[in-house]
């Protein structure tokens, strides 16, 4: 197998690595973390002239028709920049979806948008007691004679406060009650009765609650045909998981570069940390747990399209091994930065605290060793 880059895909990666250090520095990264919405419209606009939006897009949808690997080449340079613009919640869940399950009239009337920077998308389905099990969704769609009548709650909707529109999984109820079925809906965010709570998220960004108190819908509102949605759920969350695990690659990258070079100009009795052997050892553990992690993030990302159980293992296996990766890197930068590492004149400590983000979203490393070998017993 040949894992050397196309040169289509070395073009990507030296421009979203030259943008994210034209754009992203520390006064940009402190303006967003105290700006409302979290991130910045106008660098949203650059994203999608530079056809980032369009990227995993078919092509019959105005996209660009790259796959998972192109996403994880992105999603590297966004870790390296700490990006907070709303990609995963709009191009890798919202759009996915939308590609997955969406009619042709579905997909024709948001797509283009997505591409464009127009529409922006949020995926709302953890909720409360599902404890990271995609199968336990409570809130209810019930069919009347207009449509649809939604009610529950969501919570950590990634992004969903700058969302112009929701996509909400939800058990379907028919005439004949119950059908079993998990549906996917499409709610417009000044939809009535919906109502949204949003806060910041740890690391950077924001995220939101959302309760649907009898929100009614037009027929059309089912994304797709009524088809249990389970299956594209999970296809979706994994492929979720492998974009982040890359962007957790990035960020760990930074944090190797940054540690390295502190350690060469931090003297102590005279010398250099770095003539430290001890500190040599640590600076060589952080390296191959990035390149660790790395691996993973791409084999998650060359296994998004196999079979559902082989798909799931290399994104459960990537997402465990990835976030204890993150947590050893991200501790070892902070203690070899000694005090400083942990003050606001660094951005240490924002690393950190975006990888530590990282290995709770979609469930921790205890939660994905679990899954890996439940799906291993399966298969």
């Amino acid at each position: 197998m040949d894992l050397n880059l196309s040169d289509e895909q070395r073009l990507l990666r030296e421009s979203a690595e030259r943008f994210v250090a034209e754009s992203y520095d520390a006064d940009h990264r402190r303006k967003m973390a105290n700006d409302p919405s979290g991130f910045s419209p106008a660098v949203w606009k650059q994203f999608a002239e530079l056809g980032w939006l369009a990227l995993p897009i078919a092509e019959e949808f105005d996209g660009l028709g790259g796959g998972a690997v192109e996403i994880g080449i992105l999603m590297e340079a966004f870790g390296r920049g700490l990006v907070s613009e709303p990609y995963v919640a709009t191009v890798v869940l919202g759009a996915s979806l939308i590609d997955k399950c969406g009619s042709t009239a579905q997909k024709q009337a948001r797509l283009p948008k997505v591409a464009d920077g127009s529409l922006k998308l949020a995926f709302a389905h953890s909720e409360r007691t599902a404890r990271f099990d995609l199968a336990k969704v409570a809130t209810v769609a019930h069919k009347t004679a207009q449509g649809w009548r939604l009610a529950g709650s969501k919570i950590a909707v990634l992004e969903g406060h700058a969302a112009d529109e929701n996509i909400v999984s939800a058990h379907v109820h028919d005439h004949q009650g119950p059908s079993g079925r998990i549906g996917l809906f499409l709610v417009p965010a000044k939809t009535p009765s919906l109502a949204i709570s949003d806060y910041e998220r740890l690391g950077g960004g924001r995220a939101c609650n959302i309760e649907l108190s009898g929100v009614e819908l037009p027929e059309d509102a089912l994304l797709g045909d009524g088809h249990d949605a389970l299956p594209a759920i999970e296809w979706a969350i994994d492929r979720a998981m492998a974009a982040l695990g890359a962007e957790a690659v990035g960020l760990m990258q930074t944090l190797l570069d940054t540690t390295l070079e502190y350690t060469k100009i931090r003297k102590q009795f005279g010398r250099p940390l770095s003539a430290n052997q001890v500190i040599r050892h640590r600076l060589a553990d952080m390296a191959m747990q990035v390149d660790e992690a790395r691996s993973m993030a791409l084999r998650a990302a060359l296994k998004v399209d196999s079979p559902p159980i082989e798909r799931a293992r290399a994104a459960s296996g990537a997402k465990a091994k990835i976030g204890k990766c993150a947590r050893f890197v991200g501790e070892q930068s902070i203690q070899l930065h000694g005090g400083m590492g942990v003050t606001e004149e660094l951005e240490v400590g924002a690393y950190f605290k975006r990888l530590v983000a990282f290995d709770t979203l979609f469930g921790g490393s205890a939660h994905h060793y679990s899954r890996h070998a439940q799906l291993g017993r399966t298969a």
